[in-house]
C-alpha cells in the first residue's frame, strides 16, 4: 500500500483544497506551469487588466461533461471554446479568461495535468489568457472528477451591428460546418458505439473565424453558438425573438453520415443535438454568398452551408422542408435530451 506521501504525488486528496501547503504546491507544480502569465503568476485575489477601450462584453459558465475526456476535446478544452465562443458571437474579441476547478478527491493527478495542458492549448489557439481562477477539492461522490467554472472578457468589434430587430424575410441563415458532432461523440463513447469513420467532438475557438465574418463588409445581423438544445432551440428562440418564420432545407444542412446514423441508433434528432465550435449567423440575401466564401477559406468553416431563410409566415415558427419533398414543424427539445455533455 502506498504511503499517504506517495498518494499525495498521484491523485487529488482533500488537503490539496485546503489552503496549505499541499495546495500551493498544487497550485506552483500543476497549475502555473500550464497557465502562467504575467497576469496570474502574481496568484493574487483578482487580475489587474489594465485600461480597456471599447465596448466591454462579459460571460460566464459552467461545465459538466461526462467523460471528462472524448475524441477531438475533454472538458478543459469545452471550458475555453465555450466561453470564447460566447464572447464571439456577441461580436468580441476575448481579452482574459478566469478558470474555477472543482476536483474530487482521488481524481489523478495526470488527469488534471492533461487538462489543464488542454485549457493552455484552446486558450492559446484562442489568442487570450487565463488571468485569474481559483481551485477547490470535493469529498470523492459519484460525480464525473471534475467541474470547470470559467468567465471571459471580450471587446467588442466596432464593425458588428447584431440586432434581431433588423432581420427581415428574405435574409438567409449560415452556419460554419456540420451539425450534431459534440452531442452524438459524447453519447457515442458512453454508449460504446463504434463506426468505421470515428465521431470527433467539434470543440473549437470561433472567434477567428467571426471576426474575419465581421471584416468582410457582409451585413451581419445575428449570431448565436447552438450549444445545448442545438440548432433547434437556437433557431426556436430567434424566432421568437424576431416575430419572424424559418423555412430550413434539410439537404442543405451539413451533416455527416456517421453523425447521422449515430442519431438514427439513439432515437435523437440531430438538429437538438449540442455543438461546441459551430456558428449560426443570420446575413442579408445579398451577402449570403460572400460570407459563405469567407467562411469556406478558414479552416473552421470549410464546409460552411447557407441551411435556410426567414420568411413572413405567421405565427412565428421553425419548418424544416424535407428531402422527401414534405414539411414538418421543429420544436425546441421538451427538456435535456443527452444529460452533461457540455
Amino acid at each position: 500500500m502506498p504511503s499517504i506521501k506517495q498518494s499525495h504525488t498521484q491523485q487529488i486528496v482533500l488537503a490539496h483544497g485546503g489552503g496549505g501547503e499541499l495546495m500551493q504546491s498544487l497550485i506552483r507544480t500543476h497549475v502555473l506551469p500550464k497557465l502562467g502569465n504575467p497576469w496570474l503568476d502574481k496568484l493574487d485575489d483578482g487580475a489587474v487588466l489594465g485600461r480597456i477601450s471599447g465596448d466591454i462584453v462579459f460571460t460566464t459558465d459552467a461545465f459538466v461533461v461526462t467523460p471528462l475526456e472524448f475524441p477531438g476535446g475533454d472538458i478543459g478544452r469545452l471550458a475555453v471554446c465555450g466561453t470564447v465562443n460566447d464572447l464571439a458571437v456577441m461580436g468580441a474579441d476575448p481579452v482574459a479568461l478566469s478558470l474555477a476547478i472543482v476536483v474530487e478527491e482521488g481524481t489523478a493527478l495526470s488527469l488534471v495535468d492533461r487538462i489543464l495542458e488542454s485549457v493552455r492549448r484552446a486558450a492559446d489557439e484562442a489568442g487570450t489568457r487565463v488571468a485569474t481562477g481559483d481551485t477547490k477539492v470535493i469529498e470523492r461522490r459519484e460525480g464525473s472528477g471534475m467541474i470547470l467554472t470559467t468567465a471571459g472578457i471580450g471587446v467588442r468589434c466596432e464593425s458588428a451591428d447584431l440586432d434581431t430587430k433588423r432581420i427581415v424575410p428574405g435574409d438567409r441563415l449560415v452556419i460554419n460546418g456540420g451539425i450534431a458532432e459534440h452531442g452524438m461523440t459524447i453519447m457515442s463513447v458512453r454508449e460504446g458505439f463504434e463506426f468505421e469513420t470515428e465521431i470527433r467532438s467539434d470543440a473549437a475557438p470561433l472567434n477567428g473565424l467571426i471576426k474575419a465574418a465581421l471584416s468582410s463588409g457582409c451585413d451581419l445581423k445575428f449570431m448565436r453558438d447552438p450549444t445545448r438544445g442545438g440548432v433547434a432551440t437556437a433557431l426556436c428562440d430567434l424566432a421568437d425573438e424576431m416575430g419572424h418564420s424559418i423555412e430550413l432545407e434539410e439537404a442543405a444542412l451539413p451533416l455527416t453520415p456517421t453523425v447521422r446514423h449515430a442519431a438514427e441508433l439513439l432515437g435523437l434528432d440531430p438538429l437538438t443535438v449540442a455543438n461546441e465550435g459551430k456558428c449560426l449567423m443570420c446575413v442579408a440575401e445579398r451577402d449570403a454568398d460572400r460570407l459563405l466564401a469567407v467562411l469556406q477559406s478558414h479552416p473552421l468553416g470549410q464546409k460552411a452551408a447557407v441551411i435556410g431563410r426567414i420568411t413572413d409566415t405567421v405565427p412565428p415558427l421553425v419548418e424544416l422542408a424535407t428531402v422527401a419533398g414534405g414539411r414538418r414543424v421543429v420544436p425546441r427539445p421538451y427538456g435535456e435530451e443527452l444529460p452533461r455533455i457540455c
